[in-house]
């Protein structure tokens, strides 16, 4: 097969879904609103969670807007830092979630 029959051959396209982050998935929505009324109710500041769990503002940022997606043991770390029992926390998500 000549080279130029290789770049002009057609190449077949197969279509998907675009995927989705999974932190902009739906049912994920509620968890950084919940991130958020804890550190609230814990009465800090982003700035000052952010200290407490040795990150970044920017970190508490991304976190309490979807721009970032936190997993279980940082679920657990930012609730103990609120001094919050994350087994409520938990509780609390199931309730309120969509």
């Amino acid at each position: 097969m000549a080279d130029t029959q290789l770049v002009s051959r057609p190449v077949p396209t197969i279509l998907y879904g675009m995927a989705t982050k999974a932190q902009h998935n739906r049912r994920y929505q509620s968890i950084p609103r919940l991130l958020r009324a804890i550190r609230e109710e814990a009465g800090f500041t982003q700035r000052e969670l952010a200290k407490a769990l040795g990150r970044p503002q920017s970190w508490i940022y991304n976190c309490e807007t979807a721009n970032r997606r936190v997993d279980l043991a940082e679920f657990c770390e930012w609730c103990e830092a609120c001094s919050l029992d994350p087994a409520l926390a938990l509780r609390r998500y199931m309730r309120e979630r969509p």
